[in-house]
């Protein structure tokens, strides 16, 4: 991509002029357009403002908007299925191993240190201390790392969560594994937790509080 010529931001409107600019970029951004060529941008903006004849026809940009679109939905199709592949190897390796037990849900859990107290209910509230990864270890989110154990509902959290915590006796530490439908499932959770992702989370049941 060839350098833009650089601008002088001296007047309130070259200043105003190119924040419009900033704000244009960044929807570009959001969009995600892979191959995006600024120079075409650039000039797209300023046949359209000063009201110059396009250089392409209506009928013309329809098909290249399909077929970006084609592209696009074949790299996700591809991405997602390596994600389901690689889900379903881990999930198959991790029920083998003989620390692990696999409900009928298909929750698979392995106690590191058992509980004495009580268990909680599907309505109770409990303080649990967590480090959630995905399955190559990348750590997503961790109250731990934060310092700080985290409060909520049993019923409040994703249903890989709301079963094991009801199998916890209070103390315990347990690793579990979740497969997608247990978690995220396939709209998965923002940018943080892409769809049909199995998670894996260290739990500690400390309190419960009803």
């Amino acid at each position: 991509m060839a350098l833009l010529p650089e601008v002088e931001l001296v007047t309130d409107e070259q200043k105003v002029s190119y924040g419009f600019g900033l704000q244009f970029g960044d929807q570009l951004l959001r969009n995600r357009f892979e191959g995006l060529d600024l120079q075409a941008v650039m000039a797209g903006m300023q046949h359209w403002y000063e009201q110059q004849q396009s250089l392409l026809a209506d009928g013309e940009l329809n098909p290249s908007y399909e077929a970006i679109k084609a592209k696009q939905q074949a790299a996700a199709d591809a991405v997602a299925a390596r994600r389901q592949q690689l889900a379903e190897q881990f999930l198959t390796t991790n029920a083998a191993r003989s620390e692990v037990t696999t409900t009928a849900s298909g929750l698979q859990y392995e106690v590191l240190e058992a509980g004495s107290g009580a268990s909680p209910g599907p309505h109770s509230t409990v303080v649990t201390h967590y480090h959630g990864t995905f399955v190559d270890g990348t750590v997503f989110d961790s109250s731990v790392q934060r310092g700080e154990p985290a409060q909520f509902g049993v019923h409040q959290v994703i249903p890989a969560w709301t079963e094991a915590l009801q199998l916890m006796g209070t103390g315990a530490k347990w690793r579990i594994a979740c497969p997608p439908a247990l978690a995220y499932g396939e709209q998965g959770a923002g940018d943080s937790i892409p769809p049909n992702t199995p998670l894996v989370f260290d739990i500690h049941l400390i309190e419960i509080r009803d």
